[in-house]
């Protein structure tokens, strides 16, 4: 502990450092240096930041991110043939059949799907989600049917995703044959880094329209899921690809939880409601759960009348 006697009084304090040295070198009576007032128009000099050193510059170039180039992955899997008169057995849309009251109803929905698409610009809003509250309220109808509309678009690609794991359907929905496929899908390729997932997506003879089946289920799909391994899967199917929609079939939203997982990563929503059969409760809880994506529609299905007493696909009938 210091003794009072040998600490200085404030009277005799010593000057410190910077004070000395500023008693010695004068800092305090160094001023900008002063231009010359007859100088040339245009030589008068001006501050500027001294340059970086090449070294210095070489580092920084390598800690800016290197934009990545987007490219369009060609989708490569087997080929397969889609049942037309199965389609029809389904009361699905059949594209080489005469344009019907349920084509004309499907190709105003695809436009306003195209149409949003559009405004968004970026690879995520070409990737549809389709779900419904409930099972039994035709979310794979209505997906199978906008896919095949929306497939017949000049220069469009259409992926229609299995997304149901637990209720797999879309393959049979088109009526191919299990010999065709090899059953991988879409989990496969998000369990096994090794497997690309558009080697998996399949080609129809439905000029414009791929298959991406659901794949090996597995008690971890939830996980998987949510895990970076799905929006790698998903920006490969649609990165560099402005004319490639995916539509993904979802199961119920109130059924699991594959609905929800999935929405972060789609950029609209379609939610089918069943005319005299969806409840309002079931309708909010839904789109709670689908609120990750902030586009989110309502398509009516199985309605029996029309508001405005108007009809499609008449047109041309002749009347008697």
């Amino acid at each position: 502990m210091s003794e009072h006697s040998k600490i200085e009084k404030s009277g005799n304090k010593k000057p410190s450092l910077l004070e000395r040295a500023n008693t010695q070198f004068g800092f305090d009576k160094v001023d900008a240096v002063k231009v010359p007032s007859d100088l040339p128009d245009g030589k008068r000099p001006v501050a500027t930041a001294a340059p970086a050193s090449s070294d210095r510059a070489d580092s920084q170039k390598a800690l800016e991110p290197v934009a990545e180039t987007e490219y369009a992955v060609a989708l490569s899997g087997s080929q397969c043939v889609v049942d037309r008169a199965w389609l029809r057995s389904e009361g699905l849309i059949v594209p080489e059949d005469p344009v019907t009251e349920l084509l004309e109803e499907f190709r105003i929905v695809k436009r306003e799907i195209i149409a949003d698409a559009r405004a968004g610009q970026d690879k995520r809003s070409r990737r549809i989600l389709i779900s419904s509250p409930h099972p039994g309220e035709g979310k794979t109808y209505c997906a199978v049917n906008l896919a095949i509309a929306l497939a017949a678009e000049r220069d469009v690609e259409v992926v229609l995703v299995d997304a149901d794991m637990m209720h797999p359907s879309i393959i049979d929905r088109l009526g191919i044959t299990e010999e065709e496929s090899d059953g991988l899908g879409l989990m496969d390729a998000i369990a096994d880094p090794s497997i690309k997932v558009e080697t998996l997506v399949r080609k129809t003879d439905i000029e414009g329209l791929f298959v991406l089946p659901a794949g090996t289920g597995s008690a971890g799909d939830s996980e998987l899921l949510s895990s970076s391994r799905t929006a790698e899967a998903f920006d490969r199917l649609t990165a560099g690809a402005p004319n490639r929609f995916v539509i993904f079939d979802t199961p119920p939203a109130l059924a699991a939880s594959t609905a929800a997982e999935l929405a972060a990563h789609v950029g609209q929503t379609v939610l089918i409601v069943r005319a005299g059969e969806t409840g309002r409760a079931a309708l909010e809880d839904a789109r709670q759960l689908l609120s990750a994506c902030h586009d989110i529609k309502l398509l009516l299905n199985a309605a029996q009348f029309s508001p405005s007493g108007r009809r499609f696909g008449d047109y041309g009938e002749k009347e008697g």
